[in-house]
């Protein structure tokens, strides 16, 4: 891993932090460091933070997952809905509006893509930002939240 550039923290302004963090959800102090780290660079910080996400996934993957929430989205009058339980280690974390917002987020995408299994609907970019896939804003709230976080099972129905 290379070194951070020599950038002083103070170059680093509170404004930039907040549009990180805005972006992301990511702590304050996480997006500082990101920020230091990419010399000031917004799209290079936000590499940094999605790179973090990934190892911090990693790192959790063999924690167990006990708490969770069952977020439903019916579509189109009606016609199409989707379930999806999203698994996380607390129930801390499980009642959390974010988290919730996220597992309804994932159920509306599932909804208007219908994937025929898991790893399918993991790597569909998502609907709402297709720069990221359904995977990345798992691992995004996996960093924020600080547990590990899956999608545990998902179902799709269509009267069609």
């Amino acid at each position: 891993m290379r070194p951070p550039p020599l950038i002083l923290l103070m170059d680093i302004t509170s404004e930039q932090v907040k549009e990180l963090r805005d972006k992301t959800g990511v702590s304050v102090m996480e997006c500082k460091k990101a920020l230091v780290e990419a010399g000031g660079d917004m799209a290079k910080a936000l590499e940094v933070l999605s790179q973090r996400a990934a190892a911090a996934v990693e790192k959790k993957a063999d924690r167990v997952l006990g708490a969770g929430t069952v977020s439903a989205y019916i579509h189109n009058q009606g016609a199409v809905g989707a379930l999806v339980m999203l698994s996380c280690e607390t129930d801390f974390v499980s009642k959390n509006e974010e988290f919730v917002a996220l597992a309804r987020e994932i159920a509306m995408h599932t909804a208007a893509m219908r994937p025929e299994n898991k790893d399918e609907l993991l790597a569909q970019p998502f609907i709402k930002d297709p720069s990221k896939t359904v995977a990345d804003l798992i691992s995004a709230a996996t960093q924020k939240f600080g547990e590990r976080i899956e999608l545990s099972n998902f179902s799709c129905f269509s009267v069609h």
